[in-house]
């Protein structure tokens, strides 16, 4: 029975993600082409201020996590929470109509639909690992993972014959602001309708009569397993040079590519992760997720040096790198988590995958940021440097990092 309802949470859950990844992943797209738009006087400006709106955006969202995840493991409850969040990210959503009078409601859309992604994910995820057997971890997070990626498939689809109907040849990009503002809204839809699926969600609800022998999570680092401790430092690493996907979608742009081709791409993007998730999630449970994180990263580290090196002539090859990014996405999205599971306190499995969430956040801030200021010195430096620290973190994991075998 417990395993029943096991599923129909992870299958709920997916729901959920899927439609409200059909609403981000319309509006995603067309971000820094929508700020290029509003700043066509200041086209100097667009890499910093891209790079502010990001970082801020999702480290304030990650630096959430652990709080939210911390009071979800002591209240023991998931749902409200879960409910709560995402909920706040389909509301922020209506204030990238006011973008026209400056790029700081785009920024305040960004930051209070990342808001809610930092309240609901932690308990969200500690919901799906409670929800699930041990040995089916990884295949749980693959299949939320992968739901989350279809509906970022739809979403970007929507998107891309959206943005045929309204591009203008001349400029390639929309042919103005009430085009964008009219994909924003349709975007709204969706993100509600996923917030209902999680209303028929059954939680463990775990009573304690003696509230003195209630077990606390623990929110203090240095008291973690040491790899878990380590994993945490190699992850802050990478995300140093793991910047927006939106300076990708700027240099796909930029190599000559219209709009409608860059959105094309990063459906391929989406549409391979999206089917890759859930078997890679199932792989890791037979073969372990340290392996598979690691072949991750040196795809990641290659193919991110690579594009730093794409310009117009060699632009074509666009066209293999976002479908290859999307197998990057699907070897480790999921598996990452499952991974802090894994090795998590069972008192503390929230707040631990918080700690995951904020501890990648706070490299988000200045990882784009410093991309935002590279790029604009040399539009290859933020690639290079990236790929340049996957590898680092490759070499930390291998080396440092023993995983815990699940039975």
């Amino acid at each position: 029975m417990q395993d029943k309802k096991g599923n129909i949470n992870v299958i709920l859950t997916g729901f959920t993600s899927f439609f409200t990844d059909i609403s981000s992943e319309m509006i995603y797209p067309l971000l820094q082409a929508f700020i290029s738009t509003i700043l066509s006087a200041h086209k100097i400006l667009l890499g910093p201020i891209l790079g502010i709106i990001e970082g801020i955006a999702e480290s304030t969202a990650s630096l959430l996590k652990v709080i939210s995840g911390y009071y979800s493991d002591r209240i023991k409850k998931r749902k409200n929470l879960a409910i709560f969040g995402y909920t706040t990210s389909a509301f922020a959503k209506i204030l990238f109509l006011f973008g026209a009078f400056g790029w700081f409601f785009i920024l305040s859309g960004r930051l209070f639909d990342r808001v809610g992604k930092g309240i609901r994910t932690a308990p969200r995820d500690a919901l799906i690992s409670e929800s699930t057997e041990k040995n089916k971890q990884g295949k749980a997070f693959g299949l939320q993972r992968g739901m989350d990626f279809a509906g970022a498939t739809i979403g970007v689809i929507i998107c891309f014959f959206l943005v045929l109907f309204f591009l203008d040849p001349v400029t390639k990009t929309l042919k103005g602001l009430n085009s964008f503002y009219l994909i924003f809204f349709i975007s709204v839809i969706p993100a509600f309708i996923g917030v209902i699926f999680l209303f028929f969600i059954k939680e463990n609800i775990v009573k304690i009569k003696n509230e003195k022998q209630k077990p606390k999570p623990n929110l203090q680092f240095w008291k973690y397993d040491k790899n878990l401790r380590i994993f945490f430092i190699a992850q802050f690493l990478f995300t140093l040079g793991n910047s927006s996907n939106q300076f990708l979608l700027l240099k796909s742009m930029n190599t000559g590519w219209s709009l409608s081709s860059v959105i094309l791409m990063y459906f391929l993007f989406n549409l391979l992760s999206s089917l890759l998730s859930v078997p890679f999630g199932g792989l890791s449970d037979k073969i372990g997720r340290k392996k598979l994180l690691i072949s991750g990263y040196v795809l990641y580290g290659l193919l991110y040096i690579a594009f730093g090196f794409i310009n117009e002539a060699a632009g074509y090859l666009l066209w293999i790198f976002w479908p290859v990014y999307g197998v990057y996405y699907a070897m480790t999205e999921g598996v990452e988590k499952a991974f802090v599971s894994d090795i998590a306190p069972i008192e503390s499995k929230a707040t631990a995958l918080g700690f995951y969430h904020t501890i990648v956040g706070i490299g988000l801030l200045p990882a784009s940021i410093i991309a935002g200021v590279l790029y604009s010195i040399m539009p290859s430096l933020p690639f290079i440097t990236g790929g340049g620290l996957a590898l680092i973190t490759v070499l930390i994991l291998g080396i440092f990092v023993k995983e815990k075998k699940v039975a």
